[in-house]
């Protein structure tokens, strides 16, 4: 079954993937702060039980940090659920479409992933579960508040929407700068590539919602679209007029990255991401006119680092050793030559 990261449509817009996040809390137990290890097992058993027969149980007892950390790079896990010590479930879906994180920040988390700016399916999913886990269990709801979270800024609607997006030529030309004040005073927040507190790399961001409090999830979900819509606009007018007026120097950038993509002998990450955001950049403008790899360069974007390029491996690495091995993986994506 493919997964979203492997669909060519991640590569065929500046919109990578849509992302939906809902937030809940079980009536029955404390909040993460206070919950102890007993009633921690117990809500992990409660969620596999409840939706067992659809997902697959994470073994997460026996996955080292590099495993661990390979699940954040493929944006199952958060950041925040990699450093919680207290008893903690993973429910995965073979598609990686659709997971519920348990005793992350709060109980549950439900997450659904979908390609390209179809962030409706990707509602419409997380939706459905939510209804479906809700006839097994009791959530913490206020008539006049919401969903309770163990965050204030989540509680009411509990939905956190967000595209994953590609601004190569809005950071080039520094007007990443004034967006990020914009768009936060629109009620959104522009974030790094893994979500809060995270640093975007490649050119790669999150636009997602502030706001859960107030509005529906369908006003939400408007809103980010709107929104969304306008950072892309803007993004695709800097490129069309990067290509009027300084094309030679563009295709100069393409040709140049993607020579060192197919032929470098070592590679940090900070840069392969560069040259994969510049690569992903010239085939969108139709400028760059070579045969694409074999697969998505999302993907690549993923494979290349540490946890996943490990896992690769098949064996931990030094520094120095992932950036040899990551140069000789991305000669492979880009000469087809897998070995």
């Amino acid at each position: 079954m493919s997964t979203w990261y492997t669909n060519d449509i991640v590569d065929s817009t500046p919109v990578i993937s849509s992302r939906v996040r809902l937030a809940r809390n079980l009536m029955k137990y404390p909040f993460l702060s206070a919950i102890d290890t007993d009633q921690s097992k117990k809500l992990v058993e409660e969620a596999v039980n409840a939706l067992g027969s659809h997902f697959t149980a994470v073994p997460l007892a026996e996955k080292n940090d590099i495993e661990m950390h390979r699940l954040l790079e493929r944006h199952i896990v958060s950041p925040e659920f990699l450093k919680i010590q207290k008893p903690k479930g993973l429910l995965l879906q073979n598609d990686e479409r659709i997971c519920v994180m348990v005793n992350e920040e709060d109980h549950i988390r439900i997450q659904t992933i979908f390609e390209g700016d179809d962030i409706d399916s990707a509602w419409e999913t997380a939706n459905k579960l939510d209804d479906f886990l809700e006839e097994s269990v009791k959530y913490a709801f206020d008539k006049d508040y919401g969903f309770l979270t163990a965050c204030p800024t989540n509680t009411g609607t509990g939905l956190r929407a967000s595209f994953m997006i590609h601004l190569p030529m809005t950071e080039r030309t520094g007007n990443i700068r004034s967006l990020l004040p914009l768009v936060s005073k629109l009620g959104m927040t522009l974030r790094g590539i893994y979500g809060e507190s995270s640093e975007p790399m490649g050119h790669v961001y999150q636009v997602s919602n502030q706001v859960t409090i107030g509005k529906s999830e369908e006003e939400i979900i408007s809103s980010l679209k709107r929104i969304t819509g306008q950072i892309i606009g803007n993004e695709n007018k800097l490129r069309g007029k990067a290509m009027s007026n300084l094309k030679i120097d563009l295709e100069d950038q393409f040709f140049r990255a993607y020579g060192l993509l197919t032929h470098a002998k070592k590679m940090s990450g900070k840069e392969a991401m560069d040259l994969l955001s510049t690569v992903r950049l010239g085939y969108l403008s139709q400028m760059l006119t070579v045969p694409k790899p074999s697969k998505t360069l999302y993907e690549i974007m993923m494979n290349i680092q540490p946890g996943n390029l490990q896992a690769h491996a098949e064996r931990e690495l030094d520094e120095f050793e992932r950036d040899v091995f990551r140069a000789q993986y991305l000669r492979e994506m880009f000469t087809n030559e897998i070995r």
